[in-house]
């Protein structure tokens, strides 16, 4: 029989990957429990499997917090008072915490961890269906892992260790490689804007000079994908870019500008190698 697995927090994660774990046979969902009895009824009809509930849990070999980062070291402290944890193996799913958010299930016999999907769950029926592949950021006590790194690459996960103490870091990786992107691209489609082209036609012209230099960062590196101004080490074209940009718009200006010096320092690299 498969182990049992309680959720707590069922929102877009917790209900992509209680399918996951429900649908392969990886867990058998028991328990859910959500801020609202409607919102843990829906969760338990998207996964296909579970028992919504409002009070207590019940006992169960596996727990996973899909609850909000602020709220996970809450979470945990009430749980502590209100269900037996010794022996079981609690993980929660965040990018931002570490495993040590959960110190107070550990003090009360629990092995903990934490496994952060990479990848946006913001269509969460789309996610269970092409989850194969998708790289998650593990950390915790062995006796956790050592229950969970087998059940996420069953449902088709490739698991990446990272180190609990550069947590905050390993998720700001993701902040740049995804929001921070849309915000350098909103500035490069206004700017286009700022000069004349309509909205759809700077989308075009921004769109292959973005795919392939975002191709060539994964394929090359970024000191081999760097072209342009700085690049070339032309000082005076920068400089002219700035004072334009920012006579234009203030906060682009100093977006140009900071962005601007740490790509001469991508470019220091780009000589030296």
């Amino acid at each position: 029989m498969p182990s049992t697995l309680n959720i707590v927090g069922a929102g877009h994660v917790g209900r992509a990957l209680g399918r996951l774990f429900a649908g392969r046979g990886v867990f058998a969902v028991q328990d859910i429990k959500t801020r609202g009895s409607d919102s843990a009824r829906a969760a338990a009809a998207f996964i296909g499997a579970g028992t919504p509930v409002a009070g207590a849990l019940r006992p169960a070999d596996v727990w996973m917090l899909a609850v909000a980062d602020d709220a996970i070291a809450d979470v945990a402290a009430a749980l502590v008072q209100s269900a037996s944890l010794a022996g079981a193996v609690v993980f929660h799913c965040s990018g931002a915490k570490a495993s040590g958010e959960l110190d107070a299930l550990r003090r009360a016999g629990a092995s903990v961890a934490s496994v952060h999907p990479v990848r946006s769950f913001a269509d969460p029926t789309a996610v269970a269906a092409a989850f194969d592949g998708t790289f998650c950021g593990v950390e915790g006590d062995a006796a956790a892992l050592a229950v969970l790194l087998p059940a996420f690459e069953a449902i088709g996960a490739r698991p990446v260790r990272i180190d609990p103490a550069a947590k905050t870091v390993y998720h700001a990786a993701a902040v740049f490689a995804s929001n921070y992107l849309v915000t350098v691209m909103d500035a490069a489609l206004r700017a286009y804007q700022a000069a004349g082209i309509p909205a759809d036609v700077a989308r075009e012209l921004a769109r292959p000079l973005a795919t392939e230099t975002l191709s060539n960062v994964l394929r090359l590196g970024p000191e081999a994908a760097l072209s342009g101004p700085i690049a070339r080490g032309d000082a005076a074209t920068v400089a002219r870019q700035h004072a334009a940009v920012a006579a234009w718009d203030g906060p682009t200006g100093a977006l140009y500008d900071a962005l601007a010096a740490a790509t001469w320092d991508v470019a220091r690299r780009k000589r030296a190698c």
